[in-house]
């Protein structure tokens, strides 16, 4: 043990020590790790609130409206810098970079990216159409590979080939 003016080595590492623990405490309070990844209604992507049981669709996070009870939902951290201050998870970017969309409005059977990417391609990856969706090559920009059977032989045509006017049932 080697001492220098009342100082030993043994000293200097628990010095250096209790910086890297203080240092650790300091990151860990300013960027907390908190994983709010959940499972909203209809299995989509969802934010976890604060009280660790509200799951709120992603959608919502960020829209001006509090739905998580203390409103971390719309705090400037979050909503500062759309989309970049978003944790990823909530996010889908759209084929064309200049946009984006939320995670769960990707294969909700709407054209919510403009050029059908979010519903349709490797991208989205969605699974084809559910029971309650025809599938055709839609009229309308609206829908993009299958209309909702809701609109089956309601007198308007909503696919090129008037298949939901003809062949689908509601």
């Amino acid at each position: 043990r080697r001492a220098h003016g009342g100082c030993t080595w043994r000293r200097v590492c628990i010095s250096a020590t209790a910086l890297l623990v203080l240092a650790a405490t300091v990151v860990f309070l300013a960027f907390p790790s908190v994983n709010r990844f959940c499972t909203a209604s209809n299995n989509r992507t969802g934010f976890l609130c604060d009280d660790s049981v509200t799951c709120i669709p992603a959608s919502q996070v960020c829209d001006r409206v509090s739905s998580c009870r203390n409103g971390e939902d719309e705090q400037e951290k979050l909503c500062g810098d759309l989309p970049r201050s978003l944790p990823g998870y909530l996010v889908f970017r759209c084929s064309n970079p200049v946009y984006w969309v939320y995670a769960d409005q990707r294969c909700n059977g709407m054209n919510d990216c403009g050029d059908c990417s979010d519903e349709m391609g490797s991208l989205a990856a969605c699974p084809p159409c559910g029971s309650a969706w025809w599938s055709c090559s839609p009229v309308l920009y609206e829908f993009c590979s299958c209309v909702p059977r809701r609109l089956c032989r309601d007198g308007v045509q909503h696919c090129l080939s008037w298949s939901d006017e003809y062949i689908c049932r509601p």
